[in-house]
């Protein structure tokens, strides 16, 4: 009888206690601000890189925001860290996803990065 008992104890906690994640890494131009530029010189420098996150929690399925809403959030975030000036601009942006669930809760996160550049004379 203990050995019943102790078995289910440790299959009830493999089952509820442990968790799962998914990662995805989504490479498109998903921003609006599209800016065509020949270069015939390096007429830039990169200054850094710029971050920003969004993160959703869902309980039964129930809550938090859409998956494009929180890329456009991570996007906002990622854009006012970035704190662009003149003539600088960010590039190659791509957005990390992450969701991560144990039975009845989910989490999910989205990261926003890019690069900052600086166009010179």
């Amino acid at each position: 009888m203990k050995k019943k008992l102790l078995a289910g104890i440790i299959l009830f906690c493999v089952f509820f206690l442990s968790s799962c994640a998914v990662s995805g890494n989504y490479m498109n131009n998903a921003n609006v601000n599209q800016t065509n530029v020949v270069l015939s010189k390096a007429n830039f420098k990169v200054i850094g890189k710029a971050e920003g996150n969004a993160k959703s929690r869902y309980i039964f399925g129930i809550g938090g925001m859409s998956r494009k809403s929180m890329r456009q959030n991570a996007a906002s975030d990622m854009i006012n860290s970035a704190k662009l000036t003149g003539s600088q601009a960010l590039i190659n942006i791509n957005y990390t996803e992450k969701r991560k669930w144990v039975p009845f809760y989910t989490m999910r996160s989205m990261k926003a990065e890019g690069t900052i550049i600086e166009f010179v004379e």
